[in-house]
């Protein structure tokens, strides 16, 4: 990572401490795009078993499900992202944006502080 490089990763504090950060929102990103739970899990990294205890808790968070299951045989099963998974990503994608515009000035300060080398010291110190 370049110093340029610098950005803002926005989580949200939603009641009873569940956050809403870049991570649920790739996982509903990637539910969108594969329309499955499992294949989203799959594509991610993650276990389906951690992407649905996700799934649950913001589905518990909001007034309405942010995902719609489908049971059914091969081929016919799935999931989808809900109107209110959708609304949820926009919000959350222009908040970010707002973020980024707001603090964009102060990054570059910090940035201007970084080391131009940030290798890590070796065993002697230097």
């Amino acid at each position: 990572m370049r110093k340029t490089d610098l950005k803002i990763r926005l989580k949200i504090e939603l009641p009873d401490g569940v956050r809403l950060g870049y991570g649920k929102i790739d996982l509903l990103r990637a539910i969108d795009r594969e329309q499955s739970i499992s294949a989203a899990a799959r594509s991610m990294g993650m276990s389906y078993r951690r992407a649905w205890m996700l799934l649950e808790e913001l589905n518990r968070s909001f007034a309405a499900p942010v995902v719609e299951t489908r049971m059914g045989g091969a081929g016919r099963g799935g999931a989808s992202l809900t109107g209110t998974g959708m609304r949820i990503i926009a919000i959350y994608d222009d908040a970010q944006t707002r973020a980024d515009e707001a603090l964009a000035d102060q990054l570059r300060r910090l940035a201007d502080e970084l080391a131009d080398d940030p290798s890590p010291p070796t065993e002697d110190g230097s």
